[in-house]
């Protein structure tokens, strides 16, 4: 055992067994690593976005900067750097379910929410078979992701269940409840319109036009309006 310590190069030898050391060599190397990986997801995502047709890995990794090596460590299977794309450029959509709720009547926002969630899948027509194939076969695990959409989802129903409560509860003769309240039904299960809009949005998503995409969007919304009073 010391002489494999003692072989090893290094002008420290007798740290490169102890804890402390072993702890110091990695640090730039992981750091670089990070750094690698970053800029492999997003050199990925602008590639992806900007493609008719399938993506050269090979050719990601020259616009990294990086050999085909260090992509595949980072990502084995194109499956794997489909995934950490996707997942990485959500968590900007999923977290702008607050901040759209501060500026917007809850109905508004969950109508913005769903045209930024469509911009999104719109982007990902590059990766978009990956993703459906990966998800069918289980080589792409989707609660995660599917997840975050819903949570972002229940935010903004819930915010307008508690208008269109406050509407009715403050309404005589059922006035001022519905759209100007931006109230939502508060009968909808969140992972429901997940479904619903993943369906829209995935499945035949390079025949939308954008006009059939916008009158789509207005289905769900009515979908999820509660009914006008009678």
């Amino acid at each position: 055992m010391t002489s494999t310590d003692s072989a090893s190069p290094g002008p420290t030898p007798p740290g490169s067994g102890s804890g402390s050391g072993s702890g110091k060599k990695p640090r730039t190397p992981r750091a670089d690593a990070l750094r690698n990986r970053d800029k492999l997801v997003r050199v990925a995502g602008a590639a992806f976005a900007s493609a008719d047709g399938t993506v050269s890995l090979e050719g990601i990794a020259r616009d990294a900067g990086v050999g085909i090596g260090t992509l595949y460590r980072h990502f084995p299977t194109r499956e794997a750097l489909v995934e950490a794309v996707y997942a990485a450029e959500l968590d900007d959509v999923a977290a702008s379910a607050p901040a759209l709720l501060r500026e917007l009547p809850p109905d508004a926002a969950l109508r913005a929410w769903i045209e930024r969630y469509a911009a999104f899948i719109a982007t990902k027509r590059g990766m978009a078979d990956t993703l459906r194939a990966g998800w069918a076969s289980g080589r792409i695990a989707t609660p995660a992701t599917r997840e975050r959409i819903t949570a972002a989802i229940a935010t903004i129903l819930a915010a307008g269940a508690e208008a269109g409560a406050g509407a009715g509860a403050g309404a005589e003769g059922g006035a001022g409840v519905g759209a100007e309240g931006g109230a939502l039904r508060a009968d909808v299960e969140p992972d429901d319109v997940t479904v619903m809009l993943l369906g829209i949005f995935l499945a035949g998503a390079a025949a939308h036009t954008s006009e059939q995409t916008g009158r789509l969007i207005d289905l769900v919304m009515d979908a999820l309006r509660p009914p006008p009073p009678r």
